[in-house]
């Protein structure tokens, strides 16, 4: 018996634990999903959502339970309320869009033609969910693919154990009928297996790179469709004319909140040098007013990351850039509680280049590297020297100038004078080796469908 365990950044302990499931149990779960699904899709739209919109209020009725919970699992400070507004932002607008998204695309309605593409459930969705914000990442996928009639099969990260099987019990609780929603507690080498079979019509899967690879193996020849958002390294570009005080308190944010583990957090900053001196003092200031601390008491404002050796690898990083000539700016002394292990002090860097891992490779910590830029043009290519492509930040008063930059930029989405927030009415999509595909908005609706067209004719002479 294999057992899947939560070890919690809080104090190392062992918060939750779960039996892995069997390939023969989880193939007869997704069976069971599948039968399901017929009968799912035949209830009217407006039913089905309803039911999804119902399964949300539920969970809002378990923060008590569902805060803490994720502070134990993944250290997030109890202080920010967990995830709901976000979460619940995204389920209110898929439920306003979904009758319009799937509607069918009517070509002709004759007196002697019917001609119209209608959008049909891919059947049992897969979704792998990360730690870093296990709610609404999932949810990007789950409500949309359960409104469109797909039936959802959803395998949680081993540091959130216990949020996919709260899920399915508030979906559940709420009135979504057994079997439609199912969490399943699988090692890795089960989860390859189970998609090596064929067992999936759709598989939303949100991590690492290597994870997505992994992922595109398993899947190959089986012809399921595949979401991947993978890696980042999310710049942010602040030019001559920008606010200052907002774009270092956005940009700080955005590279720390959740002790920097975001998808879309900001990893790097190019700065113009006219105010550049400006922006790193007060980004220094801004950072070093976090309280690092135990999660689960009210007045800390930087948790642990959610693992130790994720904490390991920001250090690394950072001692590889400050050994190859970055300077650290941040004062050590202003957080003893930084304890070598799940705690990490924030952390800014200068005379940092690309040819440091920190500036290049993922750090998905609270730490960010800024550089001084001339122009543009300089900007630009710094931007786009990257592997992955996520989202931009640029920060200006002429949206003329950022839409003409934003163009130029190998990313998924750009910002102007934003960062770090995902709008459900834009699709949200990566490139490069951030992956494919893209979640939310009208797109994502029809990427958990496909069409089928009705050729209907009404005479024979």
């Amino acid at each position: 018996m294999t057992m899947i365990q939560c070890i919690s950044p809080v104090d190392g302990s062992v918060f939750a634990e779960r039996e892995a499931m069997s390939l023969e149990a989880a193939k007869a779960a997704v069976e069971r999903a599948r039968k399901a699904q017929k009968a799912w899709a035949r209830r009217p739209l407006e039913e089905r959502v309803q039911l999804v919109l119902k399964g949300v209020a539920r969970l809002n009725e378990m923060s008590d339970e569902v805060v803490p919970e994720l502070a134990w699992m993944m250290g997030r400070p109890v202080r920010y309320g967990g995830e709901y507004k976000g979460f619940n932002e995204r389920s209110n607008y898929v439920a306003s869009i979904a009758a319009d998204a799937l509607a069918p695309l009517v070509i002709e309605e004759s007196s002697t033609f019917e001609r119209r593409i209608e959008r049909e459930p891919h059947g049992v969705v897969f979704v792998i969910a990360p730690w870093n914000y296990p709610y609404m990442t999932a949810i990007n996928t789950v409500a949309p693919a359960l409104m469109a009639g797909n039936t959802v099969v959803i395998k949680h990260a081993t540091q959130t154990l216990l949020v996919g099987e709260r899920l399915v019990r508030a979906f559940v609780e709420a009135g979504v009928p057994d079997d439609v929603f199912v969490n399943l507690f699988l090692d890795h080498a089960t989860t390859s297996a189970l998609i090596a079979t064929g067992s999936f019509n759709f598989i939303n899967f949100t991590g690492s790179v290597e994870g997505g690879r992994s992922i595109e193996r398993a899947a190959a020849s089986t012809f399921a469709g595949l979401g991947l958002e993978l890696g980042g390294k999310d710049p942010g570009y602040v030019m001559e004319d920008a606010d200052l005080d907002a774009a270092v308190d956005t940009l700080m944010d955005g590279a720390t909140y959740n002790s920097g583990q975001c998808c879309c957090g900001i990893e790097r900053i190019y700065v113009h040098e006219s105010l550049y001196d400006a922006f790193v003092e007060k980004s220094v200031a801004w950072v070093s007013n976090y309280k690092l601390g135990n999660p689960l008491d009210t007045e800390t404002t930087l948790g642990p990351m959610a693992h130790r050796r994720f904490a390991a690898h920001v250090r690394e990083q950072i001692a590889e850039a400050v050994a190859r000539g970055a300077k650290a700016l941040v004062d050590p002394k202003l957080f003893p509680q930084d304890d070598g292990h799940a705690y990490l002090m924030p952390q800014v860097l200068v005379d940092v280049d690309h040819s440091m891992s920190f500036m290049r490779e993922e750090t998905f910590g609270p730490a960010v590297g800024i550089m001084k830029v001339k122009n543009d043009e300089e900007a630009l290519s710094l931007m786009n020297d990257s592997k992955y492509g996520l989202t931009a930040s640029l920060w200006t008063q002429d949206p003329e100038r950022a839409g003409r930059l934003g163009r130029e930029i190998e990313t998924g989405t750009v910002f102007m004078n934003r960062a770090d927030y995902l709008d459900p009415a834009l699709c949200w999509t990566g490139v490069k080796e951030t992956g494919r595909g893209g979640s939310l908005s009208v797109l994502g609706f029809h990427n958990l469908t496909r069409p089928k067209s009705y050729h209907l004719k009404k005479v024979t002479k």
